[in-house]
């Protein structure tokens, strides 16, 4: 939002005041509950045990569920990696947002030419946010919060403004672009702005097995697993920062794990487990993009438990560290499950109950690209295997975590906090609708409200034609009801153009809502 932009440096000074304000006599560094956010990549909303997966195996997912609260009605912020990133640390929505699309920049050069970007940073990372930006990281910094983002950014290039050490991280491990993450085995990670050589070949995503080699052979793949898997290091990493700061005051970790997005790779002994239980496979030969894999299903659902053992190792540390009582973590998904790469989303039945294939999971605003799972647990505080219906959306991660920190909420966010629901509080903060915008895959916008959802596709082509689902009766969104409901259109459709403001981007902007491209 560029007001909010504008006032950064006032905005700030007064969320300074209102911390001194609330504070305790006790020292409140010590004080104040530690928060945590585990950001998963591409994982679809039924792809956890605790939201009804069968096949593959979350025990320490479905155990923090059990100790925590579920939430069935979340959503991501937008349907791709970036948008839904921008979401969660602005607390905007898509129509207000400054980025609003996945934007590689590319006027600066070969930025597509994998080997190049992994030498020269001018060539890596994503459009940044501008300088001004006020993010979560900023806020809690201001609270006195020590912060770290470890894992994925995809918000500003290592050279730019919006590079993670200057929105409002302390310290920052991992990857800045979404592009070099394409490859689970890199060649480098940056440890705040400086370059961590791993052990690992640079190889590009889009490589085929070599010429004459034999696809069922498992040998046939070995280029495509180095020594060094990024997600180790990342959690290591992550493990360090809490173990640091176990005793420091308060922190704030944003765990951007880059699971189980493609391309297809991961460790023994998950990769083993998975090819014993789900049976022979054919291989996936690069057809989608991304890397071949000898047996992508398998190597897919390893994946996803690497994930899960992630999420153990770091609740693990919090009760080690003797924290986990005054440490608020909440796990979430930047959006549905993927299509490409050798990932059959129908397979596993990702999406839960939605549809997954291309033009309904990742990538498209129906349910099964932005309905995502979330979980919260803060032990004495969010009452044990509690679910939760209430519709609410990346973007209230920011004033929720705010809320809990004790200080305000930056004015003009469009989330709201969840605290009160999390806390079980019998008033539970209720709004009157949720609304996203996306530039990309034909240009998109969407509205929920109670249980209609209204929907616009093929917008850069200037379609304004709504479609309306009743999601209470008709979850799959097979059945338009537009026609029936004329006056429940009107009504969505105002809401559409009250909550659409152009892009400050251009190449973020609709063809049917702004005439430009």
């Amino acid at each position: 939002m560029t007001n909010q932009r504008l006032f950064l440096p006032a905005i700030l000074a007064f969320l300074a005041l209102s911390w001194t304000g609330s504070g305790t006599k006790e020292n409140p560094a010590k004080t104040r509950p530690n928060l945590i956010l585990i950001l998963a990549d591409d994982l679809g909303y039924g792809e956890l045990g605790c939201y009804g997966q069968q096949t593959i195996e979350t025990p320490h997912l479905d155990a923090l569920a059990s100790r925590g609260m579920r939430f069935t009605q979340f959503y991501s912020g937008s349907a791709v990696c970036a948008p839904a990133r921008c979401a969660l640390l602005t607390g905007l929505h898509m129509g207000h947002a400054y980025i609003r699309g996945n934007d590689e920049w590319a006027e600066r050069g070969e930025v597509w030419n994998y080997a190049k970007g992994a030498l020269d940073p001018n060539l890596e990372g994503q459009r940044p946010l501008p300088a001004n930006t006020l993010t979560l990281g900023k806020v809690l910094q201001q609270a006195g919060y020590t912060t770290a983002c470890v894992g994925k950014w995809g918000l500003g290039a290592p050279l730019s403004e919006g590079r993670p050490n200057a929105q409002g991280f302390d310290f920052f491990f991992g990857y800045n672009c979404q592009r070099q993450a394409h490859n689970l085995y890199p060649p480098f990670q940056w440890k705040n702005e400086e370059k961590v050589a791993l052990d690992n070949a640079i190889v590009a995503p889009g490589t085929k097995l070599a010429a004459g080699a034999d696809s069922l052979l498992e040998a046939s793949y070995a280029a495509f697993q180095g020594k060094e898997y990024a997600p180790d290091v990342q959690l290591k990493e992550a493990l360090d920062f809490i173990r640091r700061q176990a005793s420091q005051g308060p922190f704030f970790l944003y765990f951007a794990s880059p699971l189980p997005h493609v391309a297809l790779q991961a460790r023994d002994p998950w990769v083993a487990h998975y090819r014993q239980k789900l049976g022979p496979e054919p291989p996936y030969l690069g057809q989608q993009g991304y890397l071949p894999n000898r047996t992508p299903m398998a190597t897919y659902a390893a994946m996803i438990s690497m994930l899960d053992e992630q999420v153990g190792a770091i609740v693990d540390a919090l009760k080690k560290s003797g924290i986990d009582k005054n440490t608020l973590l909440v796990f979430t998904s930047d959006n549905g499950p993927s299509y490409a790469g050798g990932v059959d989303p129908e397979r596993f039945r990702s999406a839960g109950p939605f549809p997954a294939e291309y033009g309904r999971g990742k990538g498209f605003l129906y349910e099964g690209g932005i309905r995502v799972p979330m979980i919260a647990a803060w032990p004495g505080k969010i009452k044990a295997a509690t679910a939760n219906d209430t519709p609410a959306a990346l973007w209230d991660v920011m004033p929720t975590f705010c809320s809990v920190a004790g200080v305000s909420a930056p004015p003009g966010l469009d989330g709201t906090s969840l605290r009160p629901a999390l806390l079980g509080k019998k008033k539970i903060p209720q709004r009157p609708y949720l609304y996203w915008e996306f530039p990309e895959y034909g240009g998109q916008q969407a509205v929920r409200k109670g249980p209609w959802k209204a929907l616009r596709l093929d917008m850069q082509k200037g379609n304004r034609t709504t479609m309306l689902f009743n999601l209470d009766e008709d979850i799959r969104e097979q059945t338009d009801v537009a026609a029936q409901y004329p006056h429940i259109v009107r009504e969505l459709e105002a809401i559409m153009d009250a909550e659409h403001r152009q892009a400050e981007i251009p190449r973020f902007r609709i063809k049917a809502l702004d005439d430009v491209r």
